[in-house]
């Protein structure tokens, strides 16, 4: 079985060096964005046609374009015609992370800055997340200064938002880390299991990698006793709240419901965790539930291809809209699990996904991919504006042409 191109060159199956070609061209043309993006304090907002959109400047996003050039440099990528030096735009990022975007007085970083300081200036453990996230895959490309930043982001998280009875990390404070919010979730707490893998890999430290082992079985439990449908938001004590955001369901951070991609990422993540170094665990029986769970609730379900975004907790279709980032997702599980079980059937999913995205989500004239579809699936924009990530299409295209390993990078490190 080949997939089509969107250009018409026939696509190969996964483990073929035509399609790892094909993966490292797409790599190249979707990280060369990395420097339309590049502002002073770190990286702006592409709109639909990839321009750089004036306003204020996003941790989470610098610290993901940060976290993108990294590995671009890692996997040799040039970034489209070679006109990007992925290593000085990393390197850029750090410093943007290590200065503007960063409190100095208060510790942490800001959610959002602006010409005259900060936006939006709470503290979330999800900008967090990324911030070690980019400090590990920086820290793996040799890029200077990405050490000291990587343990400023490892104090902050140690000291105000891991919650060692829990066992889990809080999701949001004010600037000076005096007044916690109720809310917790678990999107920061998935992205922490992330971000833990890469920089206990790169540090060699195994305790980040026990934390994110801890992270998981909470959340592998709560899924199981809810039919392997993750649930998301939970109040002060950890209980959860399967209402919450009923009235705003679409919402692209804390959506009502069970979100499709979150239960592919959890299977991913899972599979990472399996094999981290030191690791004994087998959570494989687990990443296929999540996987198929998912698979059964989101693809294809109301007439048309694609995974809606989210579905209630008996599995009917809530928010149609299909995410780019869900497909990527996609493509990144049936890869891992290709990988770890050599069952065929996630090959078949792996082309599936992949011939979707090439249908639907790739703008070879725009650039980038569209980042939402409507259930027709066509580009829409209700719920996301413009093309901001990379992270999630360029992760879809690096991880499978490397072996699996703690996390993407560690993948990338191993056949170095």
């Amino acid at each position: 079985m080949v997939v089509s191109h969107s250009s018409g060159t026939p696509l190969p199956l996964r483990r073929g060096p035509h399609h790892h070609a094909w993966l490292k061209s797409e790599a190249e043309r979707l990280s060369a964005l990395t420097g339309v993006a590049r502002v002073d304090a770190g990286f702006g907002w592409l709109d639909a046609n990839c321009q750089l959109e004036p306003g204020p400047v996003a941790t989470w996003i610098t610290a993901r374009m940060t976290h993108v050039a990294a590995l671009a440099v890692l996997s040799g990528l040039t970034g489209g015609d070679g006109e990007v030096d992925q290593l000085e735009v990393a390197a850029h990022g750090v410093a943007a992370l290590s200065g503007p975007l960063s409190d100095t007085n208060c510790g942490g970083w800001f959610a959002t800055v602006g010409a005259e300081g900060p936006v939006d200036d709470a503290k979330r453990a999800y900008d967090h997340a990324f911030v070690l996230l980019a400090a590990s895959s920086a820290m793996a490309a040799d890029v200077s200064g990405s050490q000291d930043l990587m343990e400023r982001v490892l104090s902050v998280l140690d000291e105000k938002f891991w919650q060692p009875r829990e066992q889990m990390f809080v999701d949001s404070w004010d600037r000076a880390f005096d007044v916690l919010d109720d809310y917790r979730g678990i999107n920061a707490n998935m992205h922490m299991v992330e971000a833990l893998l890469a920089a206990g890999e790169v540090t060699g430290d195994r305790t980040l990698i026990q934390r994110a082992d801890l992270v998981a079985a909470r959340v592998v439990n709560w899924a199981e006793s809810n039919n392997w449908r993750i649930p998301e938001h939970f109040d002060a004590h950890w209980n959860v709240l399967l209402d919450y955001n009923r009235e705003a369901a679409a919402d692209p951070f804390r959506p009502y419901g069970a979100t499709m991609g979150h239960g592919l990422e959890w299977a991913r993540l899972l599979l990472h965790l399996d094999a981290a170094p030191g690791q004994a665990s087998d959570r494989l029986s687990a990443a296929v539930l999540l996987y198929d769970r998912a698979v059964a609730d989101g693809w294809a379900v109301d007439g048309a291809d694609g995974f809606i975004y989210t579905a209630d907790w008996d599995g009917r279709p809530v928010t149609r809209d299909r995410m780019h980032w869900v497909c990527c997702e996609a493509i990144a599980a049936a890869a891992t699990l290709a990988e770890r079980t050599g069952e065929s059937r996630f090959e078949e999913d792996y082309e599936r996904w992949w011939e979707f995205a090439k249908r639907y989500l790739l703008d070879l004239q725009g650039g980038s991919w569209h980042h939402a579809l409507d259930a027709r699936n066509v580009p829409d924009y209700t719920v996301w504006t413009g093309k901001p990530d990379l992270y999630h299409a360029v992760q879809a295209c690096v991880l499978p042409m490397n072996p699996l390993a703690a996390s993407v990078v560690a993948g990338i490190r191993s056949e170095r």
